[in-house]
């Protein structure tokens, strides 16, 4: 078996390099959004696919999104940049009758597929609906690709509402195998992966009665929050800071640029004459000469009589 993947052109976003890796030393003023630096939204399973679409139709920045389902109908979701249909690759159309066993056998022969999804990722988002073949048969699997070939995953798994009884149930059980996939636990040991389950269930409570699609567009909200204020606002504000920093190194600090000089005119070399200050009058004579009495010195006596008072006051 192997995996039909199509792709849609887009002029925004340019491949990965090769290497994958990251330049050493000062590497953030190197790095270009949506290039050097990748953000991947993959939706997995019918319900992941709604919540995907919702999310690629508000084009956020820099994130290319994938939607990876056993499904054939997956061909024709061009609202993501890239979509993958689990299956074989001689033309014939399977599904999984919602086996989580053919979904798993289906995602292990897509692996090359998958691998080239991930290489060279950066952060990683996925989004899986539960219940099904390709969520809860394929969804672990492709979760452990993800690990093993990109920097930084964030794993949102959605349940069936109870009413959906079997559906409910076989997502329980691929929520507990979540916890075996090795590469996913390591990651998470170390702070570069995490999991939260959306349950529909939740919703009822608060929400009451809502449409599947309005369902979607609620997970879909708190999913976009999640990519803005966990990764593009950071990365964003981590690049610009680097390339600030990296410009103000190609700029002199111990010297103004020679557009910031003025030209000044050179003056004839000679001594510097500073004028004398004016010569101020002494406020005073002294001593004081005594009336009629050239030359003589007498001694003034001043006295300080109080304020006047008219002559009724008290």
């Amino acid at each position: 078996m192997g995996a039909y993947e199509a792709e849609r052109t887009t002029n925004d976003r340019a491949t990965a390099p090769e290497s994958g890796g990251i330049a050493e030393g000062g590497w953030e003023s190197h790095l270009r959004l949506g290039q050097d630096v990748r953000f991947v939204l993959v939706a997995v399973g019918g319900g992941g696919i709604r919540i995907g679409r919702e999310i690629a139709r508000r084009h956020l920045r820099h994130l290319e999104t994938v939607a990876i389902n056993c499904d054939p109908k997956v061909q024709g979701f061009d609202d993501f940049d890239r979509r993958v249909y689990l299956g074989p690759d001689t033309g014939a159309e399977t599904d999984t009758g919602g086996s989580p066993f053919v979904g798993g056998l289906l995602a292990r022969a897509a692996e090359p597929a998958l691998r080239r999804i991930f290489e060279g990722a950066t952060f990683v988002i996925l989004v899986g609906s539960l219940g099904g073949g390709a969520g809860s048969g394929a969804f672990p699997y492709i979760l452990e690709v993800a690990c093993r070939n990109s920097e930084v995953v964030s794993a949102f798994v959605v349940k069936p509402f109870r009413c959906e009884g079997e559906r409910r149930a076989l997502a329980d059980r691929a929520i507990g195998r979540l916890a075996f996939v090795e590469a996913f636990n390591d990651k998470r040991e170390r702070g570069l992966a995490t999991l939260q389950t959306l349950d529909n269930e939740s919703l009822v409570a608060v929400q009451g009665r809502l449409a599947f699609n309005h369902v979607a567009q609620h997970w879909a909200s708190l999913i976009e929050d999640h990519i803005e204020k966990s990764f593009l606002a950071p990365v964003e504000a981590l690049l610009e800071t680097a390339e600030l920093g990296r410009i103000a190194q190609e700029i002199p600090l111990d010297r103004p640029s020679e557009a910031e000089v003025p030209e000044v005119e050179a003056e004839a070399e000679g001594p510097v004459r500073v004028p004398a200050p004016p010569e101020l009058p002494a406020p005073f004579p002294s001593p004081l000469p005594a009336a009629g009495l050239p030359g003589a010195e007498v001694e003034l006596t001043f006295e300080v009589e109080d304020e006047a008072r008219p002559p009724n006051a008290n």
